[in-house]
């Protein structure tokens, strides 16, 4: 994702490519009001409401990955190349990807069971990790 395309199918203004390139300095995952208060102390005059249109956009594009935390609250991240699934440190936050075979074998196998097709999936798994237990 550079932060002269066209990510997420929009028009590149000078917010979203603020958006793009911030989301560019981190890999772990940050709300949608830390990354605003990135692009503030960048000096960056980018709307809290653009930011949360700009992530959503670039979510829905599959640019950026996207977690719920168990509170509700959507985290974003630049995506990774591979698909995978995540275990989330319900302290810190901190995230692992984590692979899952026996996960991708039981989604076509229920899918299936179920008469379903061109099934995809999320998984983020909550735990406390070992820092903060």
């Amino acid at each position: 994702m550079t932060s002269t395309e066209q990510s997420g199918g929009m028009r590149p203004t000078k917010q979203r490519r603020a958006v793009v390139e911030a989301m560019e300095s981190f890999a772990d995952f940050r709300s949608a009001q830390e990354i605003h208060e990135l692009l503030g102390e960048r000096g960056e005059p980018v709307g809290l409401a653009t930011v949360y249109r700009t992530l959503q956009r670039l979510a829905d594009a599959g640019e950026v990955d996207q977690l719920r935390t168990e509170d509700g609250e959507a985290i974003y991240r630049r995506c990774s190349e591979t698909h995978h699934h995540h275990l989330v440190c319900r302290e810190c936050g901190a995230t692992v990807e984590v692979e899952g075979p026996a996960v991708e074998r039981w989604t076509r196998s229920i899918a299936a069971e179920h008469g379903y097709g061109e099934v995809s999936h999320t998984l983020e798994i909550f735990g406390t990790c070992a820092r903060c237990g």
